[in-house]
């Protein structure tokens, strides 16, 4: 596959989308041709969708964008973009402790791959503080209003049928 230097990849988990996730996406979306995001498959990691609801889920609320595509990977990152004919990875930080991490995957990044660049886009303020693993925690306390300044309103019935058949409710 030929190296396209107007596509880019951004990577995560996306265990589940958040708002700051979609931020990113959008803004990316607005910088490429063409944006893959790539939600990576970690089996040693206990997720709480699947690979195929991450992926139904992010297409769900990125369907308006029409240069996005959502497809899965393992393995190497660096080797996802290059897969995918791209050059580039996004990444979003929300915080300093997210650069300091971001800063040491980005060196090991390179030296896999020199020629794969990474961009970082910061959050948007409002999203600094959102993780998936917040979402998990404060969905069985919070209300759909609440539940809403974290992830897209779509997908709360869904983020609410899987933390209830997690814990067992």
């Amino acid at each position: 596959m030929s190296v396209d230097s107007r596509v880019a990849v951004y990577t995560g988990s996306f265990d589940p989308i958040t708002l700051g996730h979609l931020n990113v996406i959008e803004r990316a979306s607005r910088l490429v041709d063409r944006l893959i995001v790539g939600i990576g498959i970690n089996l040693e990691k206990q997720s709480l969708f699947t690979p195929e609801e991450r992926v139904a889920l992010v297409q769900q609320i990125t369907q308006r964008l029409g240069n996005v595509d959502v497809r899965t990977f393992s393995g190497l990152a660096v080797k996802f973009v290059r897969d995918c004919g791209a050059r580039v990875i996004v990444r979003g930080i929300r915080s300093l402790t997210d650069m300091e991490s971001e800063f040491t995957m980005t060196l090991a990044n390179r030296k896999l791959d020199p020629g794969i660049e990474t961009v970082f886009l910061m959050a948007d303020d409002e999203f600094s503080h959102v993780s998936s693993t917040l979402i998990k925690q404060i969905t069985p306390l919070a209300g759909d209003e609440e539940l809403s300044r974290f992830v897209p309103r779509e997908l709360i019935p869904a983020i609410r049928a899987k933390i209830a058949a997690a814990s067992g409710s």
